[in-house]
């Protein structure tokens, strides 16, 4: 047991409630980080160019990006739980899994694959993955399980998640062309 000095002015369950709120704010980071991680190897595995096994590696990747946050969060995981809620929770952001089935199908179209391969899959992997995350986050912050978690409740955050996410990722983009372009007009 921690010896506190007896001038201290704080009582013990002050402190106490201090060292919970830090654990909090350190839990959600590193879910966070963990969420960003798991979205930017989601866009990788939107890179594979077979039809069909893109899809799946990023489903293992956000299922397994769920067990980890379930873990941070210690909240009990059920692997056949966490397939249906993000599949119910992916299909809240129709748009964007429509989008990656279809640029999934485009693999196999010659000339087209490129195209879906290279710039289409992995952008819509990575942002459905970035906010299938931060739901879940936000989910088991409130206090929720894996139980209790109901999708539709999640549409519009979710859908401002994706929003973010290209945000970010238009705002890199455009940083790394602003590098480029002054590097190479650079004397």
């Amino acid at each position: 047991m921690a010896h506190r000095p007896s001038g201290s002015t704080l009582p013990e369950h002050d402190a106490i409630a201090s060292t919970s709120s830090e654990a909090t704010e350190n839990r959600e980071q590193v879910a966070s980080k963990l969420v960003d991680r798991f979205a930017i190897w989601s866009g990788v595995a939107g890179l594979v160019p077979l039809p069909v096994v893109d899809v799946l590696a990023v489903g293992g990747l956000q299922l397994q990006m769920l067990r980890r946050l379930s873990q941070i969060y210690s909240v009990e995981f059920s692997e056949n739980r966490g397939k249906a809620l993000i599949a119910a929770l992916a299909g809240c952001m129709i748009p964007a899994t429509s989008g990656m089935g279809a640029a999934s199908a485009l693999k196999a179209v010659p000339v087209l694959n490129i195209l879906a391969a290279g710039f289409v899959m992995p952008v819509l992997s990575a942002g459905a993955t970035f906010a299938i995350g931060k739901a879940f986050i936000q989910h088991f912050e409130s206090g929720g399980t894996l139980l209790d978690f109901n999708p539709p409740d999640y549409r519009e955050f979710v859908k401002a998640q994706k929003e973010m996410w290209e945000s970010r990722s238009s705002a890199r983009r455009s940083g790394s062309t602003t590098a480029t372009t002054a590097t190479t007009t650079a004397p």
